[in-house]
């Protein structure tokens, strides 16, 4: 039936070859001009999970006590002492600056000049205080005097001032939305802004601007992915260069890339008329989907050029190809495909929108290099040559005794140990992030000596969670309420990796001391409502410690770094608290903050990472299973596809690379592409088989028909990705090592596993002999 259908489209197609040709040129143009409208796209909404129950926290209290999406500024004096005119001045307008910029929640901008930084101090009368910079303030040396000494009655030297007085901050929470035109707020835009209106203007010899957040990372990582295009342009010359060595031939070398590039338009078209953009952590898709379309490019050539070789013409020579590979490359491609949408199962926007443009991608290939390669082909006039390579046929020929059983149980024994090696490196890996500062970028990035810089010269930074406590109105008031806070406070506090805590329970301890005179016996909380209430009406809302009716009350974590062992022991506290302390009226709830859509994702990524792979093998399985109707065919693609993923996790962990965001589609993709290399090999030897050949000679013939391509494909797939060794970004150079590891492997899986393991599963069917 499936032959039938096969042949009949065979016909159809050759039969009308020009049509479909104009047909593809049409649709090239088309979804050529949608791709170049195509825009860069990054949201921070993107890349939480919004379903996960922190993530409802996040999003039920963002508005009244912000997000994670936020920007701190740290402006710098060169001298290292921020006590002299030209600092407060530059200090000034930075902050208004920043404070004007589109997108900013103004009324979450926080500094030195913020009339919300106030100081209260003890005196003879009860409580003096005002804003840290008064009305009336200027760079005199009485008044910088004055400033120095309100900034540490505030209690703010670590926060808003650097430990070491050489810096100040500016911090302010993001919008969502652009309020000049109502649209979604343009992150890379922004952090264009921020480059261009704070840092361009306001950095020279005395003053240096550091600027760290969500905006400004992905600004930079859009930077970094903008060099995707050089290495896209190397590795198209290093694969036509390949391709050239294989085909020997420029026109052979020439058709498969054009599909391929014809494929990457067509991805890239289809996103925007899907709505999508292409975000800086996806941009690599395209380069994948060229590089699969070559790899299916060159065995389609080498089909036609084998068959030139038996004395066809070109016509029918790309005719008979069409028909040998349309159902080994069809399920392999759909198998990348499926295995791709797997990725949509993870409640995280940019795995999703990263799946969505692999399986579009992938899905066109089926067009683009095995129908329309093809039928161009069919056009070309090909010299007859013969494909006869003695030293080729005798390298096969030496691998084909890995069918025999003698090497067969060596190879299996072999790939049990390094499997059990592999298993018990795999278990160890990390969920989330292993270094300190943002991992998508290298260390001696701009961003992340930022980011060092504020995490060595300031308490705190953005690595903060905090836990929500909900309860019911004015329940500030009530002793027992706030003794739970501080309970849980005190507890998470001497807790590894939490360095400073803040709720409303601390602060009003500290008040209650100040009214009795600073006397450190007062930092307890009195049980009478009235006194608390007292207590907490010198806390204004704005401090962002308590709601209007005082029925929500954040307590702060500020950790000491954002590593997965960091937030795994936090969170791990955290729940245990929670679940000691919440009663029917007080519940502790995880988690708003950066830090808390850190967790959550790794949550998210952890909780998919099984189910995923799951997915990804069932599909893999089941496509194997239709197109082969046998149950140790599919087993024999299916084992060296796991035994590389078990060694490829292996493998992260010994280069200390977490499983996240960026490094979870990986796995995914590993095994959607490896998989091609064992169904172009197994098809052939499934046929030979069921015709009755011994399986090493089957699997001689599949290395004679197929092998050539295969291990070039291995070896142009694994070249290309390595290009990725050099990049600007730190995810992309971990994908590359990940990705020529895993396509090199798969490779050689195809070609030593699967001859060995199908040795085992037909026993029955005996070796030949060289004649």
């Amino acid at each position: 039936m499936l032959e039938k259908l096969v042949n009949g489209l065979e016909s159809f197609l050759f039969r009308h070859r020009r049509w479909g040709v104009v047909f593809f040129v049409l649709c090239t143009g088309l979804l050529g001009w949608q791709a170049s409208l195509l825009r860069m796209d990054a949201a921070f909404v993107k890349n939480i999970p919004l379903a996960h129950p922190y993530m409802q926290t996040y999003l039920k209290h963002q508005a009244q006590f912000g997000g994670a999406n936020s920007i701190m500024v740290a402006v710098e004096d060169a001298g290292g002492d921020i006590f002299n005119p030209r600092f407060f001045n530059t200090l000034k307008e930075v902050h208004d600056q920043l404070f004007f910029i589109p997108g900013v929640d103004r009324s979450q901008v926080k500094s030195l000049y913020s009339p919300s930084t106030r100081f209260t101090e003890v005196v003879e009368d009860g409580f003096s205080g005002g804003p840290v910079i008064p009305a009336d303030f200027n760079t005199s040396p009485a008044g910088l005097q004055k400033v120095r000494e309100n900034i540490e009655k505030a209690g703010i030297v670590g926060r808003l001032v650097a430990s070491d007085y050489s810096a100040a901050m500016i911090s302010a929470q993001l919008l969502d939305f652009d309020p000049q035109t109502g649209e979604p707020l343009d992150t890379l835009a922004f952090a264009n802004e921020l480059e261009k209106q704070l840092r361009d203007q306001y950095q020279n010899e005395h003053i240096r601007i550091h600027i760290i957040g969500f905006a400004k990372m992905a600004g930079d990582i859009a930077d970094g992915a903008r060099g995707v295009v050089l290495f896209f342009v190397m590795a198209l010359l290093v694969t036509a260069a390949m391709v050239y060595l294989f085909s020997r031939s420029l026109l052979l070398t020439i058709l498969p890339l054009t599909c391929s590039l014809v494929a990457v338009v067509w991805q890239l078209g289809l996103l925007k008329l899907v709505g999508f953009g292409l975000d800086p952590m996806s941009i690599l898709v395209p380069f994948l989907v060229f590089a699969i379309g070559v790899s299916h490019g060159v065995q389609m050539i080498n089909a036609v050029r084998q068959r030139v070789s038996q004395g066809m013409s070109s016509k029918q020579a790309s005719a008979a190809a069409f028909r040998a590979l349309l159902v080994p490359g069809g399920v392999a491609l759909l198998s990348d495909t499926i295995g791709f949408m797997t990725l949509l199962t993870i409640d995280i926007g940019i795995i999703r929108e990263l799946a969505i443009s692999a399986s579009l991608g992938v899905g066109v290939i089926i067009l683009t290099n095995l129908v329309l390669l093809p039928l161009v082909i069919s056009f070309v006039h090909l010299p007859v040559k013969s494909t006869t390579q003695a030293r080729s046929t005798a390298i096969w020929r030496y691998f084909a005794k890995l069918a025999s059983l003698r090497y067969a149980w060596v190879i299996i024994a072999v790939t049990v140990v390094l499997y059990g090696l592999g298993l018990t490196q795999a278990t160890q890996m990390k969920i989330g992030d292993l270094q300190r500062g943002a991992p998508a970028l290298h260390e001696s990035s701009r961003y992340n000596q930022d980011t060092f810089f504020i995490t060595d010269h300031f308490a705190i930074t953005t690595d903060v969670m905090t836990v929500i406590v909900e309860a019911f109105p004015e329940a500030c008031t009530y002793h027992d309420v706030l003794q739970r806070i501080d309970d849980f406070e005190w507890l998470a506090r001497n807790t590894s990796g939490v360095e400073f805590t803040a709720s409303i329970s601390s602060v009003a301890r500290q008040v209650n001391a100040g009214f009795n005179e600073g006397n450190p016996r007062w930092l307890v909380l009195p049980r009478d409502s009235a006194s608390l209430a007292q207590l907490v009406s010198q806390i204004p809302t704005s401090s962002g410690l308590l709601d209007g009716n005082c029925s929500v009350m954040p307590v702060y974590l500020f950790l000491r770094d954002h590593k997965a062992q960091t937030i795994g022991v936090v969170i791990d506290k955290v729940k245990h608290l929670a679940t000691a302390l919440d009663t029917e009226q007080v519940k502790f709830r995880l988690a708003s903050g950066p830090v808390g859509v850190m967790a959550a994702t790794n949550e998210a990524v952890a909780s998919a990472q099984m189910p995923m792979m799951l997915y990804v093998y069932g599909a893999v399985f089941i496509l194997c299973l239709l197109s082969f109707r046998s149950l140790r065919a599919t087993l024999a693609v299916i084992i060296p596809l796991y035994v590389v993923s078990t060694l490829a996790q292996a493998l992260m962990t010994l280069l200390n690379i977490g499983l996240t965001v960026s490094t979870l589609p990986v796995i995914a993709l590993g095994v959607g592409i490896g998989v091609d290399y064992g169904i172009y090999i197994l098809s052939i030897m499934a046929q030979k088989l069921r015709d009755g050949m011994a399986v090493q000679q089957a699997y001689l013939e599949a290395l004679c028909e197929r092998g050539n391509a295969v291990v070039f494909t291995g070896l142009t797939l694994a070249v290309g990705v390595s290009t990725w060794f050099f990049s600007a970004l730190k995810f992309q150079v971990d994908m590359g090592v990940m990705l020529t590891f895993m396509f090199l492997v798969n490779m050689l899986g195809a070609i030593i596993i699967l001859p060995a393991l199908a040795a085992v599963f037909w026993p029955k069917h005996k070796s030949f002999t060289k004649q």
